[in-house]
């Protein structure tokens, strides 16, 4: 394991000590008991500090206040340098300071680094106690670990409209009643309701036990009582209604987290169906690019609606219908499955290998099962990995047709990242894509070459096309043709049946050097997903791209593609970084 493996290594198994989960069963759930304890340890600090107590407990009061200052120094330091492996969004440094500026994580920031302003710059008094008051949000900290806290802000915020609502109206007759309130007043009392504020922060004033002695003097006409009557009673309204909301939203979020844990397991049972199974073939223990959704209900014995839910709740998981697999003319008829993938982007996944060869699948969203076949790719290659695996799935914006680099959510992201990977020295990028599926008709080649010209364009290299050297890639395609037909009596071709001119190709939108190759392979559906050969198919075209584009033998990964685990786990895909 190398250096930047060791430091993958260490973020993931500190993500995992810093989930704000006490109830986990690792080792690292003690780094969370040490956390809580040291931030009642400060409180405890703070409260005894104001006190008058002897000198020497009060050197000792100071001795821990550095010491937890230095503790939580560390500790929100690196939450927010792991922050992208607890959420994708807080991904690069605008998604850490986005992170500072979150809920929680303003709460770890204030409470931790305005201290040090005190040693750097000269501050007034006003100031320094300031931020030693500050101190106590340390405690408010411990909520994150409080679970009924969570519910409690859940139902805020899943009530915020009804509560503005509620206001709004209160506020609103609360005015109202307060300038008639002026009129009924202002001619018996005139030297106190001189003008319509004045009876507007009397109303308002009841509400909250006038603690600015705004209300000494009461309405003394009738009209006037009748109307003090009124605001009493909005003054119960006022608390009344807004408890009643929250609660309700309370009761509410009881129910949807008791509805989210069954979720989660039934998402946790959904992933083991994923275990690898023996690929004959190959003797690899591979993935199954999908599971039918008929074979997990019964394996699960799970309704329908509870599935679905474990689907979109689960990260890694979606519906695909499997008859977008077969050409039309079979008349295939529809078979929902679920395809399970990796992701540690907000796009999908990414894995540099350090390779000069990237593996780009650019359509895993819409095109079933694709992805399995280009990752088992990169992976038995040694090469980088790129895959658009999230995003709108209708109406459908392709990360392969692009009109510019904002033109769907996260591509800028997405193209930066594969950028990174392609601007190395000698880089070859190799976009994976499918054929002959229910929008197409099936033809006579089943691999399709293409490197950026029209159809019929029998160039292997030029200005305008994707290949500069076209010396390797005349080789290379000469190789593949060869091994795909005398291994699987598989025929190639060279953009014969598509095109890849189009000015809104993606690799025309790419900030990429000018020696750099790109090449789009198109393979039939059916040989990467109902071939038993399919893994062999694989392995052959990784072996053919590794010694013409890498120009180095493939990694020895027998043992890991013999280990039988769940889904992805064991295959070293970094978290977010």
């Amino acid at each position: 394991m190398n250096f930047k493996e060791r430091i993958e290594d260490f973020k993931q198994n500190l993500a995992m000590a810093l989930d704000d989960d006490l109830h986990t069963r690792q080792w690292h759930n003690l780094v969370d008991y040490l956390i809580v304890f040291m931030i009642l340890l400060s409180t405890i600090e703070i409260f005894l500090s104001t006190f008058h107590i002897h000198p020497t407990l009060r050197k000792v009061l100071v001795w821990i206040d550095i010491a937890t200052l230095l503790f939580f120094t560390v500790e929100v330091s690196l939450r927010i340098w792991i922050a992208p492996l607890i959420d994708p969004k807080y991904h690069g440094f605008k998604g850490r300071l986005k992170y500072c500026f979150s809920f929680y994580g303003a709460i770890d920031v204030l409470s931790t680094f305005p201290f040090y302003l005190q040693w750097l710059f000269p501050l007034p008094i006003a100031a320094f106690k300031i931020l030693r008051t500050a101190r106590v949000v340390r405690l408010f900290r411990i909520s994150r670990y409080m679970k009924s806290f969570r519910l409690l802000t859940g139902a805020v915020a899943a009530k915020r409209h009804e509560l503005f609502i509620s206001m709004q109206f209160l506020i609103i007759i609360t005015v109202i009643l307060s300038l008639l309130l002026f009129f009924a007043e202002h001619e018996v009392q005139p030297e106190v309701y001189d003008n319509g504020f004045v009876s507007v922060i009397w109303a308002f004033a009841q509400y909250i036990g006038d603690p600015g002695q705004f209300a000494d003097t009461p309405p003394v006409t009738f009209v006037g009582r009748m109307i003090a009557c009124l605001v009493g009673l909005l003054g119960i309204a006022i608390v009344a209604v807004p408890a009643g909301i929250i609660g309700a939203g309370f009761t509410e979020a009881i129910e949807d987290d008791k509805k989210a844990t069954e979720i989660q397991e039934d998402a946790n049972k959904l992933r083991n169906v994923f275990e690898r199974k023996l690929d004959r073939p190959s003797g690899y223990q591979t993935v199954p690019p999908f599971r039918s959704d008929a074979d997990v209900r019964v394996m699960l014995n799970m309704k329908t609606d509870n599935l679905n839910e474990a689907v979109d709740y689960g990260p890694g998981f979606r519906l695909i219908n499997l008859a977008s697999t077969v050409p039309a003319a079979r008349k295939p008829s529809d078979r929902i499955a679920i395809e399970h993938f990796p992701i540690n982007r907000p796009y999908g996944c990414l894995i540099d290998r350090g390779s000069k060869v990237t593996i780009i699948a650019p359509s895993n969203m819409t095109d079933a099962c694709i992805g399995n076949f280009a990752f088992y790719l990169a992976l038995i290659g040694g090469f980088n990995y790129i895959s658009r695996e999230k995003g709108k799935r209708a109406p459908y914006r392709s990360f392969y047709a692009i009109k510019s680099r904002d033109y769907e959510e996260n591509l800028t992201e997405y193209l930066e990242d594969l950028e990174h990977l392609l601007n190395r020295p000698g880089a070859w990028g190799v976009t994976v894509l499918v054929s002959s599926g229910s929008l197409e008709p099936e033809y006579s080649t089943h691999i399709h070459v293409n490197i950026g010209g029209p159809k019929g364009d029998t160039r292997m290299s030029g200005e305008d096309l994707f290949v500069k050297d076209g010396a390797t890639y005349s080789t290379f395609y000469n190789d593949l043709a060869k091994t795909m037909e005398t291994e699987f009596e598989l025929k190639t071709d060279h953009q014969i049946h598509h095109t890849t001119a189009a000015a809104n190709h993606f690799v025309r939108h790419l900030k990429i050097n000018d020696d750099v190759n790109n090449i789009i392979i198109r393979v039939e559906w059916d040989k990467i997903l109902w071939d038993s050969r399919r893994i062999l198919i694989c392995k052959s075209m990784a072996k053919t791209i590794a010694r013409n584009f890498a120009k180095a033998p493939m990694p020895d990964i027998e043992k890991t593609l013999k280990s039988k685990q769940i889904g992805f786990d064991g295959y070293d895909i970094p978290s977010f970084c």
